[in-house]
């Protein structure tokens, strides 16, 4: 691959996380990571700590980015009302409400403790 076209990679990329930061549920869960980071640094977290909730974040907020793209191929793909689409969408919609739960979880095992 050479440069330029890495670099429109990169440009395709950061447009992809522009949209994504336009749906409202990613915003909620990027302001919900801001706030945890916020926390974290006052709180001060181990390295540990950092590496999982970071790692966390990652998760949830690329899930949801997934889920987002999910949901706009099957609009595109059925734009009426399918059983399939909808269960498509749903599921991956349960993907990322499994992984918002974890990391409230998660959040609590880490910073209850401190707060105790």
């Amino acid at each position: 691959m050479d440069l330029r076209k890495l670099v429109l990679s990169f440009g395709y990329a950061l447009e992809g996380i522009i949209t994504a930061l336009k749906q409202q549920n990613l915003r909620i869960h990027f302001a919900s990571a801001v706030i945890v980071i916020i926390v974290g640094l006052l709180t001060g977290l181990s390295s540990l700590e950092w590496l999982v909730i970071i790692l966390i974040i990652t998760l949830v907020i690329g899930a949801e980015m997934i889920n987002s793209a999910i949901e706009s191929v099957v609009d595109l793909a059925s734009p009426e009302i399918h059983p399939l689409a909808k269960q498509a969408k749903d599921i991956a919609a349960g993907a990322v409400l499994i992984f918002a739960v974890a990391s409230i979880v998660i959040g609590l095992i880490i910073f209850l403790p401190k707060w105790t």
